[in-house]
């Protein structure tokens, strides 16, 4: 897509200037609510992981175990850089890749992150059912969750901008937030038209 289809693109009285990268733990809602967030601004929905699931022919499971996560890491820091220039969207990232220094310096001069900050309570209620999560297969998951929770909630801190996710709130209303924030905090990413 152009740069004047994505200016003329305005979905629902919006105009989206800035790739929105959406960041968080595993559960945090960034794909649900990240693909709504699209939907509703009418702009394209990207998911890093899929990207790189597509590309390589297999799931990042089957990638983690047959490769290692630093190689995982690497496809991902291209990935999201390729996103990132490619088209202006909303983009949903694995958990790991705000990690990572390259990411979150790449995502802030070229887009904005957005915290999805849930509680390990929400997350673990979340994942606790899916065996799909590869950093959780381990003997005690919620032990490992806790863990990770809390190495990463430093990192995600540095977020630019951050939305609480609650339990008892559903996509649309997250979506709401999320646009609502970036109103307030980031004109300069989303504005208001009179569309």
């Amino acid at each position: 897509m152009s740069e004047n289809q994505h200016n003329n693109n305005l979905g629902a009285g919006f105009r989206l200037n800035k790739t929105v990268v959406m960041v968080g733990m595993m559960g945090a809602g960034k794909t649900a609510v990240g693909r709504a967030l699209a939907q509703r601004l009418g702009v394209p929905f990207l998911d890093s992981d899929a990207e790189i699931e597509s590309a390589a022919n297999m799931t990042v499971p089957e990638i983690f175990e047959r490769d290692g996560e630093p190689f995982f890491r690497s496809k991902e820091t291209q990935v999201i850089s390729r996103l990132l220039d490619e088209e202006r969207g909303i983009l949903s990232t694995g958990g790991g890749a705000f990690l990572a220094e390259e990411n979150r310096t790449n995502i802030t001069a070229r887009g904005v992150s957005v915290w999805l900050n849930a509680s390990l309570d929400l997350l673990w209620q979340r994942v606790r059912h899916k065996d799909t999560r590869p950093l959780l297969r381990t003997p005690n998951p919620r032990a490992t969750l806790g863990e990770i929770y809390d190495a990463r909630v430093p990192l995600y801190a540095l977020a630019d901008v951050t939305v609480v996710s609650l339990p008892n709130l559903s996509i649309e209303e997250m979506v709401d937030r999320v646009i609502a924030t970036l109103l307030a905090e980031r004109p300069d990413v989303l504005e208001k038209t009179d569309a």
